[in-house]
């Protein structure tokens, strides 16, 4: 399994979860020329940007070390776009979720919630 299929694998993996836990997804993969957000959702009224960090261990370091200070700021501007795009304005809090996968299947799905903050 390359990259590009164990992150659709853990995108999808982290949709699911927030599903289950009553978030609506409005967006994923939202594009910008200076970022991407994985996951757009909403619970109640408060909108939620994810970030998925995909590995096969933690022989690396937990995923979501690799949400560095340099990644947050593309994440913000590009969820600050996403919100003038949309007309949206309220509550917003930025997540993290990490998913762990072994021979092509999910093992754990961690959220981390307001994992950063603007």
């Amino acid at each position: 399994m390359n990259a590009q299929q164990s992150g659709k694998l853990g995108e999808d993996a982290a949709c699911v979860y927030l599903k289950k836990k009553r978030y609506a997804i409005l967006a994923r993969n939202y594009r910008k020329r200076f970022g991407e957000i994985d996951i757009i959702a909403q619970r109640k009224s408060k909108i939620v940007f994810v970030e998925v960090k995909t590995r096969s261990g933690a022989g690396y370091g937990m995923p979501s070390e690799a949400v560095d200070y340099y990644k947050q700021q593309k994440i913000i501007k590009t969820a600050q776009s996403y919100l003038l795009e949309h007309r949206l304005d309220g509550e917003i809090a930025f997540d993290v979720i990490e998913v762990l996968l072994s021979g092509g299947k999910v093992l754990s799905v961690n959220h981390i919630e307001n994992a950063f903050i603007t």
